[in-house]
């Protein structure tokens, strides 16, 4: 009776990825828009004090950042990796002649 072969699961890249997307795409998304908002229309306030638009483009800055990291690390993760070939061993024939057997 033949063993069927063992497909490798890839659980843990998947869990990594789908928390990657969660965590960071999610809340750059969400945190995209009053960013966006605070930086080019300076109107976010916040105990009726305006926000300046240099914090409003930091956090703006840092939102794409999140969003590239939940891009970015499920296509690390989740990509097909080339199958290692295994190395060879040359054998290099001496350069000098063998000496006579006696």
């Amino acid at each position: 009776m033949e063993n069927p072969e063992k497909k490798k699961t890839n659980t843990g890249a998947l869990i990594g990825a789908i928390a990657a997307i969660v965590l960071c795409g999610l809340s750059g998304l969400c945190f995209l828009l009053p960013f966006s908002i605070a930086t080019f229309f300076n109107v976010a306030t916040f105990n009726d004090t305006t926000i300046p638009w240099g914090w409003g483009f930091l956090f703006l800055c840092g939102a794409l950042l999140f969003i590239a990291i939940g891009v970015v690390v499920p296509i690390v993760l989740l990509r097909k990796k080339k199958p290692k070939e295994p190395k060879v061993a040359v054998i290099i024939p001496p350069s000098e002649p063998l000496p006579p057997a006696s």
